[in-house]
């Protein structure tokens, strides 16, 4: 699973902000067009496509670069920095959650045949196939049993890295084992994130498919984000929790603020200039939002009760008092991975009408949250 620092520190790092990007013009059918995601580029060479992954991790310098050939057709001469991959492919091994929705909505399930520590995915596709042994389960990230992956001869892992060290996936790689990095979780944007399922698609052959599932992730995202304009007012919103001796909250360029921001919520920190996490002195988080209107984001604590217990400071502000503390952290898996850490990249539209909802309930009067609860 993915322990993107956001998230697991933060414990909201979900939430994003209010530009839309400017489209981009229509291609020809069948081409993959971007319209958030900034991370990669799709472009097509006669019969070939390359993808480039312009920022594989936080501060990279260098591009990593994908070409994708038919099965029937021969590679041509590339550079060694140019991985070739024959598409469409059969079977893939993940290393991250937020890959399992991607292979569920373009109905590929069944290509997945090994992933690390399957304990944390939560699609109930995929765990009926775990309990069937269908899916391997490959170890601990990082520490991988790479002998058993091998032997799966899977034809493409899917992976991620926050510092460019692909460990010993680069094993896989000389092995023959296409190995390509998804940076999905860089992208700033809601929809820029949802938009790595047409990524994913691209090894299946699946552009329409996926062209058409983002489609509609964007239209109620965006239809949302509309209703809000009707908002009379922005409520003030706090995030976060203490670690150690530190309150961890998303900076105001970051993810999570911009999803506050889209929900129509006035988020205290959102003027900061940080697009990751900030990290506070509990007295200067209680003298800014000792009076917010909401708490979003408490990490994986389940009550107020465990709140308060690990630190009695919380019950001093004004959104615990009056039960205004929201966990995004409800729904679990079977095995108790967190379908908001595993989804949520893919469905922020979802993420976004549960926040208008807590934020301002008249807006959607029929809607019942998803991810979030409030907290008793």
């Amino acid at each position: 699973m993915k322990r993107d620092t956001g998230y697991l520190i933060a414990a909201w790092l979900i939430a994003f902000g209010a530009c839309t990007p400017e489209k981009k013009p229509d291609a020809e059918p069948g081409a993959t067009t971007l319209k958030y995601a900034t991370g990669f580029t799709v472009t097509q060479e006669g019969n070939l496509k390359r993808i480039t992954i312009t920022t594989p991790y936080p501060g990279a310098k260098e591009e990593i670069t994908y070409l994708l050939v038919a099965q029937d057709e021969s590679a041509p001469l590339s550079d060694a920095n140019t991985q070739v991959i024959h598409v469409p492919i059969q079977s893939i091994v993940c290393t991250s959650t937020t890959h399992i929705p991607l292979l569920d909505y373009l109905d590929e399930t069944n290509s997945l045949i090994g992933f690390p520590t399957t304990d944390y995915i939560s699609s109930k596709k995929m765990r009926s196939r775990i309990d069937r042994e269908e899916i391997t389960d490959l170890g601990i990230d990082k520490g991988m049993n790479l002998e058993l992956l091998y032997s799966l001869k899977p034809d493409l892992v899917m992976s991620y890295t926050m510092t460019g060290d692909l460990g010993q996936l680069n094993k896989l790689k000389e092995l023959g084992i296409p190995v390509v990095v998804n940076a999905e979780y860089l992208e700033t944007h809601p929809l820029g994130r949802a938009e790595w399922i047409k990524f994913m698609a691209l090894f299946f052959n699946k552009e329409r498919e996926a062209d058409s599932v983002f489609n509609e992730i964007e239209r109620e995202y965006l239809a949302t984000q509309q209703r809000v304009a009707q908002a009379a007012q922005r409520p003030t919103v706090l995030s976060g929790i203490v670690y150690g001796d530190t309150w961890f909250m998303p900076g105001g360029k970051n993810y999570a603020a911009r999803l506050l921001a889209d929900a129509g919520t006035n988020y205290l920190w959102r003027e900061t200039d940080s697009n990751s996490f900030l990290e506070l002195s509990f007295e200067s988080v209680y003298d800014k939002a000792k009076n917010a209107d909401f708490w979003i984001g408490v990490g994986s604590f389940n009550s107020l009760a465990e709140i308060q217990a690990a630190d009695s400071r919380y019950a001093l502000f004004k959104p615990f008092q009056q039960g205004s503390v929201y966990t995004y952290n409800v729904r679990k898996g079977a095995k108790g991975g967190s379908e908001f850490l595993e989804l949520g990249y893919l469905r922020p539209d979802w993420i976004l009408k549960d926040l208008v909802k807590i934020a301002h309930p008249e807006l959607l009067p029929d809607y019942e949250l998803y991810f979030h609860a409030q907290l008793k």
